[in-house]
Protein backbone atom coordinates (compact mmCIF):
# COMPACT_ATOMS: atom_id res chain seq x y z
CA UNK A 1 0.00 0.00 0.00
CA UNK A 2 1.46 3.47 -0.61
CA UNK A 3 0.66 6.25 0.68
CA UNK A 4 0.47 9.89 -1.14
CA UNK A 5 1.69 12.42 0.19
CA UNK A 6 0.84 16.12 -0.44
CA UNK A 7 3.48 18.42 -2.21
CA UNK A 8 4.15 21.78 -0.71
CA UNK A 9 2.73 24.51 -2.22
CA UNK A 10 4.91 26.23 -4.66
CA UNK A 11 6.91 29.63 -3.89
CA UNK A 12 5.76 32.86 -6.01
CA UNK A 13 8.46 34.14 -6.83
CA UNK A 14 10.76 36.84 -10.04
CA UNK A 15 8.23 38.58 -12.03
CA UNK A 16 5.22 36.20 -10.60
CA UNK A 17 5.96 37.77 -7.15
CA UNK A 18 6.27 41.25 -8.25
CA UNK A 19 2.85 41.15 -10.78
CA UNK A 20 1.22 39.30 -7.71
CA UNK A 21 2.45 42.19 -5.12
CA UNK A 22 1.63 45.31 -7.88
CA UNK A 23 -1.97 44.21 -7.82
CA UNK A 24 -1.95 46.26 -4.36
CA UNK A 25 -1.37 49.41 -6.50
CA UNK A 26 -4.45 48.02 -9.45
CA UNK A 27 -6.92 47.67 -6.70
CA UNK A 28 -6.39 51.05 -4.94
CA UNK A 29 -6.22 52.90 -7.63
CA UNK A 30 -9.91 50.65 -8.97
CA UNK A 31 -11.65 51.62 -6.00
CA UNK A 32 -10.77 55.18 -6.23
CA UNK A 33 -11.89 55.33 -9.43
CA UNK A 34 -15.05 53.25 -9.00
CA UNK A 35 -16.15 56.00 -6.54
CA UNK A 36 -15.86 58.72 -8.77
CA UNK A 37 -17.34 57.29 -12.07
CA UNK A 38 -20.64 56.22 -9.72
CA UNK A 39 -20.70 59.17 -7.05
CA UNK A 40 -23.43 60.77 -8.90
CA UNK A 41 -25.55 57.48 -9.28
CA UNK A 42 -24.71 57.29 -4.85
CA UNK A 43 -25.96 61.01 -4.80
CA UNK A 44 -29.07 60.48 -6.68
CA UNK A 45 -29.83 57.05 -5.20
CA UNK A 46 -29.18 57.73 -1.42
CA UNK A 47 -29.97 61.84 -1.46
CA UNK A 48 -27.10 63.01 -0.28
CA UNK A 49 -25.34 66.52 -1.49
CA UNK A 50 -21.72 67.55 -1.74
CA UNK A 51 -20.41 68.27 1.82
CA UNK A 52 -21.35 64.27 1.84
CA UNK A 53 -19.60 63.67 -1.21
CA UNK A 54 -16.42 65.15 0.20
CA UNK A 55 -16.82 63.15 3.90
CA UNK A 56 -16.67 60.15 1.21
CA UNK A 57 -13.55 60.90 -0.47
CA UNK A 58 -11.97 61.94 2.06
CA UNK A 59 -12.22 58.86 3.71
CA UNK A 60 -12.27 56.70 1.25
CA UNK A 61 -9.26 54.95 0.01
CA UNK A 62 -8.26 57.70 -1.74
CA UNK A 63 -7.57 59.92 1.30
CA UNK A 64 -7.98 59.11 5.31
CA UNK A 65 -9.48 55.59 4.89
CA UNK A 66 -5.91 54.69 3.01
CA UNK A 67 -4.11 57.12 5.57
CA UNK A 68 -4.77 55.46 8.41
CA UNK A 69 -4.38 51.62 7.02
CA UNK A 70 -0.57 52.83 6.10
CA UNK A 71 -0.61 54.43 9.21
CA UNK A 72 -1.00 50.31 10.87
CA UNK A 73 0.30 48.56 7.86
CA UNK A 74 4.18 50.43 7.76
CA UNK A 75 4.59 49.55 11.21
CA UNK A 76 3.30 46.09 11.26
CA UNK A 77 5.62 45.10 8.25
CA UNK A 78 8.37 46.01 9.75
CA UNK A 79 7.13 44.30 13.25
CA UNK A 80 6.72 40.51 12.04
CA UNK A 81 7.40 40.79 8.12
CA UNK A 82 6.26 41.85 4.70
CA UNK A 83 4.22 38.61 4.19
CA UNK A 84 2.27 39.34 7.09
CA UNK A 85 -0.01 41.98 5.59
CA UNK A 86 -0.40 39.90 2.81
CA UNK A 87 -2.41 37.42 4.63
CA UNK A 88 -5.09 39.75 6.03
CA UNK A 89 -5.59 42.84 3.97
CA UNK A 90 -7.39 41.45 0.96
CA UNK A 91 -9.74 39.97 2.97
CA UNK A 92 -10.71 43.01 4.99
CA UNK A 93 -10.61 44.90 1.25
CA UNK A 94 -13.14 41.83 -0.20
CA UNK A 95 -15.06 42.68 2.80
CA UNK A 96 -15.78 46.04 2.39
CA UNK A 97 -15.98 45.45 -1.49
CA UNK A 98 -18.94 43.74 -0.59
CA UNK A 99 -20.76 46.16 1.68
CA UNK A 100 -20.68 48.72 -0.89
CA UNK A 101 -21.92 46.36 -3.44
CA UNK A 102 -24.55 45.77 -1.32
CA UNK A 103 -25.55 48.80 0.44
CA UNK A 104 -28.52 50.00 1.07
CA UNK A 105 -27.97 53.63 2.17
CA UNK A 106 -25.13 56.78 2.84
CA UNK A 107 -24.17 55.05 6.05
CA UNK A 108 -23.22 51.50 4.97
CA UNK A 109 -21.87 52.51 1.83
CA UNK A 110 -19.57 55.36 4.12
CA UNK A 111 -18.49 52.00 6.31
CA UNK A 112 -17.36 49.99 2.82
CA UNK A 113 -15.55 52.93 1.47
CA UNK A 114 -13.99 53.21 4.81
CA UNK A 115 -12.87 49.21 4.96
CA UNK A 116 -11.92 49.36 1.40
CA UNK A 117 -9.58 52.38 2.19
CA UNK A 118 -7.87 51.03 5.09
CA UNK A 119 -6.81 47.85 3.53
CA UNK A 120 -5.19 49.33 0.31
CA UNK A 121 -3.31 51.71 2.74
CA UNK A 122 -2.24 49.16 4.60
CA UNK A 123 -1.23 47.13 1.85
CA UNK A 124 0.29 49.22 -0.74
CA UNK A 125 3.36 50.58 1.51
CA UNK A 126 4.56 47.00 1.91
CA UNK A 127 4.55 46.07 -1.62
CA UNK A 128 6.49 49.21 -2.93
CA UNK A 129 9.18 47.66 0.25
CA UNK A 130 9.04 43.71 -0.67
CA UNK A 131 9.53 44.91 -4.54
CA UNK A 132 12.25 47.13 -4.39
CA UNK A 133 13.84 44.09 -1.75
CA UNK A 134 13.36 41.09 -3.72
CA UNK A 135 14.25 42.86 -6.95
CA UNK A 136 17.46 42.86 -8.68
CA UNK A 137 19.71 46.14 -8.25
CA UNK A 138 20.33 46.59 -11.95
CA UNK A 139 16.84 46.60 -12.55
CA UNK A 140 14.78 47.76 -9.12
CA UNK A 141 13.00 50.83 -10.74
CA UNK A 142 11.40 48.21 -13.36
CA UNK A 143 10.28 45.93 -10.77
CA UNK A 144 8.98 48.78 -8.75
CA UNK A 145 7.43 49.84 -12.04
CA UNK A 146 5.08 47.49 -11.60
CA UNK A 147 3.90 48.67 -9.07
CA UNK A 148 2.67 51.98 -11.29
CA UNK A 149 2.18 50.27 -14.13
CA UNK A 150 -0.71 47.90 -11.63
CA UNK A 151 -1.83 51.70 -10.41
CA UNK A 152 -2.52 52.68 -14.21
CA UNK A 153 -4.28 49.98 -15.38
CA UNK A 154 -6.92 50.15 -12.88
CA UNK A 155 -8.22 53.30 -13.32
CA UNK A 156 -8.34 52.75 -17.18
CA UNK A 157 -10.59 49.15 -16.89
CA UNK A 158 -12.11 51.23 -14.28
CA UNK A 159 -13.68 53.78 -16.67
CA UNK A 160 -14.13 50.95 -19.50
CA UNK A 161 -15.82 49.27 -17.19
CA UNK A 162 -18.25 52.58 -16.16
CA UNK A 163 -18.85 53.31 -19.93
CA UNK A 164 -20.03 49.65 -20.21
CA UNK A 165 -22.38 49.28 -17.40
CA UNK A 166 -23.54 52.69 -17.95
CA UNK A 167 -27.01 51.94 -19.06
CA UNK A 168 -27.73 49.75 -15.79
CA UNK A 169 -27.38 52.72 -13.54
CA UNK A 170 -26.50 51.94 -9.94
CA UNK A 171 -26.65 49.22 -10.71
CA UNK A 172 -23.93 48.50 -13.24
CA UNK A 173 -21.56 50.95 -10.58
CA UNK A 174 -22.28 48.01 -7.68
CA UNK A 175 -20.92 45.45 -10.40
CA UNK A 176 -17.64 47.39 -10.16
CA UNK A 177 -17.30 47.35 -6.83
CA UNK A 178 -17.92 43.57 -6.77
CA UNK A 179 -15.35 42.84 -9.44
CA UNK A 180 -13.18 44.37 -7.35
CA UNK A 181 -13.71 42.33 -4.44
CA UNK A 182 -13.40 38.97 -7.15
CA UNK A 183 -9.90 40.74 -8.15
CA UNK A 184 -8.80 40.55 -3.94
CA UNK A 185 -10.18 37.57 -3.77
CA UNK A 186 -7.73 35.88 -6.53
CA UNK A 187 -4.79 37.91 -5.66
CA UNK A 188 -4.90 36.78 -2.02
CA UNK A 189 -5.09 33.34 -2.80
CA UNK A 190 -2.53 33.58 -5.22
CA UNK A 191 -0.28 35.73 -2.64
CA UNK A 192 -0.47 32.84 -0.39
CA UNK A 193 2.81 31.34 -1.95
CA UNK A 194 5.25 34.57 -1.75
CA UNK A 195 8.17 34.33 0.42
CA UNK A 196 9.15 36.43 3.00
CA UNK A 197 11.11 39.33 2.16
CA UNK A 198 15.07 38.10 2.46
CA UNK A 199 16.65 41.22 3.44
CA UNK A 200 13.71 41.24 6.41
CA UNK A 201 14.69 37.89 6.90
CA UNK A 202 17.77 38.63 7.74
CA UNK A 203 17.18 42.02 9.54
CA UNK A 204 14.94 40.18 11.95
CA UNK A 205 17.57 37.31 12.50
CA UNK A 206 20.32 39.87 13.53
CA UNK A 207 18.10 41.44 16.02
CA UNK A 208 16.85 38.13 17.70
CA UNK A 209 21.04 37.15 17.59
CA UNK A 210 21.70 40.42 19.49
CA UNK A 211 18.86 40.00 21.94
CA UNK A 212 17.04 43.34 20.54
CA UNK A 213 13.52 44.05 21.40
CA UNK A 214 11.31 44.68 18.80
CA UNK A 215 7.59 45.59 19.31
CA UNK A 216 4.68 47.64 16.76
CA UNK A 217 6.76 51.33 17.50
CA UNK A 218 10.08 50.20 16.85
CA UNK A 219 9.98 51.09 12.91
CA UNK A 220 8.73 54.63 13.62
CA UNK A 221 11.07 55.42 16.89
CA UNK A 222 13.79 54.30 15.34
CA UNK A 223 13.04 55.90 12.32
CA UNK A 224 12.49 59.53 14.04
CA UNK A 225 15.29 58.88 15.82
CA UNK A 226 17.82 58.99 13.46
CA UNK A 227 18.44 62.43 12.22
CA UNK A 228 19.85 61.47 9.03
CA UNK A 229 15.99 60.31 8.01
CA UNK A 230 15.03 63.90 8.57
CA UNK A 231 16.02 65.12 5.49
CA UNK A 232 15.10 62.39 3.27
CA UNK A 233 11.45 62.48 4.74
CA UNK A 234 11.13 65.62 3.97
CA UNK A 235 11.67 65.38 0.55
CA UNK A 236 9.67 62.18 -0.34
CA UNK A 237 6.94 64.52 1.10
CA UNK A 238 7.75 67.32 -1.58
CA UNK A 239 7.94 65.23 -4.20
CA UNK A 240 4.62 62.88 -3.42
CA UNK A 241 2.31 64.56 -0.88
CA UNK A 242 2.17 67.91 -2.95
CA UNK A 243 1.53 66.14 -6.20
CA UNK A 244 -0.65 63.85 -4.98
CA UNK A 245 -2.68 66.85 -3.44
CA UNK A 246 -3.24 67.19 -6.99
CA UNK A 247 -3.73 63.78 -8.06
CA UNK A 248 -5.83 63.00 -5.43
CA UNK A 249 -8.55 65.06 -6.73
CA UNK A 250 -8.20 64.38 -10.07
CA UNK A 251 -8.57 60.64 -9.48
CA UNK A 252 -11.56 60.97 -7.74
CA UNK A 253 -13.20 64.87 -8.97
CA UNK A 254 -11.96 64.52 -12.35
CA UNK A 255 -15.55 64.46 -14.20
CA UNK A 256 -16.44 67.25 -12.27
CA UNK A 257 -13.24 69.13 -12.90
CA UNK A 258 -13.95 68.22 -16.54
CA UNK A 259 -17.70 69.95 -16.37
CA UNK A 260 -16.38 73.00 -14.68
CA UNK A 261 -14.15 73.16 -17.82
CA UNK A 262 -17.42 72.35 -20.55
CA UNK A 263 -17.25 68.92 -21.13
CA UNK A 264 -20.85 67.91 -19.06
CA UNK A 265 -21.20 64.46 -21.24
CA UNK A 266 -20.12 62.00 -18.56
CA UNK A 267 -19.43 59.15 -21.95
CA UNK A 268 -17.14 61.31 -23.18
CA UNK A 269 -15.67 62.26 -19.52
CA UNK A 270 -14.82 58.51 -18.99
CA UNK A 271 -13.89 58.12 -22.87
CA UNK A 272 -11.34 61.45 -22.17
CA UNK A 273 -10.21 59.38 -18.67
CA UNK A 274 -9.41 55.91 -20.48
CA UNK A 275 -6.98 58.00 -22.81
CA UNK A 276 -5.24 59.73 -19.46
CA UNK A 277 -4.55 56.45 -18.15
CA UNK A 278 -3.65 54.25 -21.22
CA UNK A 279 -1.33 57.10 -21.92
CA UNK A 280 0.21 56.56 -18.58
CA UNK A 281 0.08 52.90 -19.26
CA UNK A 282 2.45 53.46 -22.24
CA UNK A 283 4.25 55.60 -20.34
CA UNK A 284 4.79 53.69 -17.30
CA UNK A 285 6.51 51.27 -19.52
CA UNK A 286 8.46 52.52 -22.30
CA UNK A 287 9.24 55.82 -19.94
CA UNK A 288 9.62 54.71 -16.74
CA UNK A 289 10.15 50.70 -16.31
CA UNK A 290 12.19 50.96 -19.81
CA UNK A 291 14.45 53.81 -18.92
CA UNK A 292 15.08 54.92 -15.00
CA UNK A 293 17.23 51.79 -14.41
CA UNK A 294 19.70 53.55 -17.26
CA UNK A 295 19.00 57.58 -17.88
CA UNK A 296 19.27 60.15 -15.45
CA UNK A 297 16.72 59.86 -13.22
CA UNK A 298 16.81 63.60 -12.25
CA UNK A 299 15.79 64.85 -15.66
CA UNK A 300 13.41 62.03 -16.36
CA UNK A 301 11.64 63.10 -13.26
CA UNK A 302 12.19 66.79 -14.37
CA UNK A 303 10.63 66.17 -18.17
CA UNK A 304 7.27 64.35 -16.40
CA UNK A 305 6.30 66.58 -13.75
CA UNK A 306 7.01 69.56 -16.21
CA UNK A 307 4.77 68.38 -18.79
CA UNK A 308 2.04 67.82 -16.08
CA UNK A 309 2.37 71.31 -15.12
CA UNK A 310 2.02 72.33 -18.68
CA UNK A 311 -0.99 69.99 -18.76
CA UNK A 312 -3.08 71.64 -16.10
CA UNK A 313 -2.55 75.10 -17.03
CA UNK A 314 -3.79 74.52 -20.63
CA UNK A 315 -6.97 72.42 -19.23
CA UNK A 316 -7.64 75.76 -16.70
CA UNK A 317 -6.72 78.56 -19.36
CA UNK A 318 -6.58 77.11 -22.44
CA UNK A 319 -10.10 78.49 -24.37
CA UNK A 320 -12.55 75.11 -23.37
CA UNK A 321 -13.12 72.10 -26.27
CA UNK A 322 -11.85 69.05 -27.19
CA UNK A 323 -8.35 70.32 -28.24
CA UNK A 324 -7.41 71.66 -24.96
CA UNK A 325 -9.21 68.85 -23.39
CA UNK A 326 -7.04 65.97 -25.39
CA UNK A 327 -4.00 68.06 -24.62
CA UNK A 328 -3.97 67.67 -21.34
CA UNK A 329 -5.42 64.01 -21.13
CA UNK A 330 -2.38 63.20 -22.96
CA UNK A 331 0.25 65.66 -20.95
CA UNK A 332 -1.48 64.80 -17.41
CA UNK A 333 -1.37 60.67 -18.38
CA UNK A 334 2.35 60.77 -19.93
CA UNK A 335 3.34 62.94 -16.78
CA UNK A 336 1.52 60.28 -14.65
CA UNK A 337 3.59 57.47 -15.82
CA UNK A 338 7.24 59.12 -15.53
CA UNK A 339 5.77 61.23 -12.36
CA UNK A 340 6.38 61.78 -8.88
CA UNK A 341 4.08 58.28 -7.79
CA UNK A 342 6.56 55.88 -9.38
CA UNK A 343 9.39 57.83 -8.56
CA UNK A 344 8.23 58.05 -4.99
CA UNK A 345 7.75 54.43 -4.54
CA UNK A 346 11.39 53.71 -5.94
CA UNK A 347 13.19 56.62 -3.88
CA UNK A 348 11.29 55.72 -0.67
CA UNK A 349 12.47 52.13 -0.81
CA UNK A 350 16.08 53.22 -1.33
CA UNK A 351 16.73 56.10 1.48
CA UNK A 352 15.62 54.30 4.23
CA UNK A 353 17.43 51.36 6.12
CA UNK A 354 15.41 47.56 6.18
CA UNK A 355 14.28 47.81 9.59
CA UNK A 356 12.09 50.86 9.38
CA UNK A 357 11.65 50.62 5.67
CA UNK A 358 8.22 50.17 5.51
CA UNK A 359 7.39 52.48 8.38
CA UNK A 360 8.74 55.04 6.50
CA UNK A 361 6.67 54.57 4.01
CA UNK A 362 4.03 54.19 6.19
CA UNK A 363 4.67 57.89 7.74
CA UNK A 364 4.52 59.34 4.41
CA UNK A 365 2.05 57.41 2.67
CA UNK A 366 -0.29 58.73 5.83
CA UNK A 367 0.85 62.28 5.70
CA UNK A 368 0.24 62.26 1.49
CA UNK A 369 -3.40 60.83 1.79
CA UNK A 370 -3.98 62.94 4.87
CA UNK A 371 -3.14 66.15 2.77
CA UNK A 372 -5.54 64.32 0.04
CA UNK A 373 -8.43 63.91 2.61
CA UNK A 374 -8.02 67.52 3.90
CA UNK A 375 -8.78 68.79 0.06
CA UNK A 376 -10.71 66.11 -0.89
CA UNK A 377 -13.19 67.22 2.32
CA UNK A 378 -13.66 70.67 0.43
CA UNK A 379 -12.60 70.50 -3.06
CA UNK A 380 -16.60 70.03 -4.47
CA UNK A 381 -17.48 72.98 -2.71
CA UNK A 382 -14.52 75.37 -3.90
CA UNK A 383 -14.83 74.22 -7.09
CA UNK A 384 -18.71 75.33 -7.37
CA UNK A 385 -18.21 78.12 -5.54
CA UNK A 386 -14.59 79.93 -6.31
CA UNK A 387 -14.55 78.45 -10.03
CA UNK A 388 -11.78 76.19 -11.62
CA UNK A 389 -9.88 79.34 -12.52
CA UNK A 390 -9.22 80.34 -9.13
CA UNK A 391 -8.28 76.52 -8.20
CA UNK A 392 -6.46 76.68 -10.46
CA UNK A 393 -3.56 78.51 -8.91
CA UNK A 394 -3.54 75.93 -6.25
CA UNK A 395 -3.30 73.22 -8.08
CA UNK A 396 -0.69 74.59 -10.10
CA UNK A 397 1.42 75.59 -7.42
CA UNK A 398 1.51 72.43 -5.89
CA UNK A 399 2.94 70.90 -9.42
CA UNK A 400 5.62 73.20 -9.37
CA UNK A 401 7.02 72.91 -5.87
CA UNK A 402 6.88 69.08 -6.37
CA UNK A 403 8.77 69.56 -9.67
CA UNK A 404 11.30 71.98 -8.16
CA UNK A 405 11.97 69.67 -4.88
CA UNK A 406 11.95 66.08 -6.81
CA UNK A 407 14.26 67.95 -9.59
CA UNK A 408 16.37 69.81 -7.12
CA UNK A 409 16.89 66.71 -4.62
CA UNK A 410 17.12 63.56 -6.66
CA UNK A 411 18.86 61.11 -4.74
CA UNK A 412 22.16 59.36 -6.40
CA UNK A 413 21.10 55.76 -6.15
CA UNK A 414 20.71 54.50 -9.44
CA UNK A 415 22.46 51.29 -9.87
CA UNK A 416 23.35 50.64 -6.54
CA UNK A 417 22.52 47.65 -4.06
CA UNK A 418 20.17 48.55 -0.83
CA UNK A 419 22.90 47.62 1.38
CA UNK A 420 25.56 49.91 -0.50
CA UNK A 421 22.84 52.66 -0.39
CA UNK A 422 22.65 52.60 3.46
CA UNK A 423 26.13 51.72 3.86
CA UNK A 424 26.31 55.37 2.38
CA UNK A 425 24.14 56.81 4.04
CA UNK A 426 23.72 55.67 7.64
CA UNK A 427 27.75 53.82 7.98
CA UNK A 428 27.54 50.17 7.75
CA UNK A 429 24.74 49.29 9.71
CA UNK A 430 21.90 52.19 10.84
CA UNK A 431 21.66 52.76 14.12
CA UNK A 432 18.62 52.16 16.11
Amino acid sequence: MTTRTLAPKKSVTGWKATIAVAMSNYIEAGAIIAIATSSTAWQNEFGFGDGALGLLAALSANAFGAAIGAAIGGPLCDRYGRKFIYTYDLLLFLLGSLVVTFSFNFSALLVGVVMMGIAVGAGVPASWTYIAEEAPHEKRAKHVGTAQLAWSVGPMIGFLLAILVEPLGLFGNRLIFLHLGVIAAITWWVRRGLPESRRWKEQRESELASGIKVNFFSGIIGLFKNPKNLLPLLFLFGVYALWNMVAGQAGIFQPRVYSAAGLEDATAQNWLQVLVWGCTVLATYFGFMLLADKVSRRWLYFGGAALGVAAWIVLIYAEPGMTSMLIFAIGWGISSGVGAQAFYGLWASELFATKYRASAQGVLFFAARVMVGLLSSVFPVLLGTIGLAKLGYLIVGLLILAMLIGTIFAPRTQGKTLEQIEAERYGEKASA
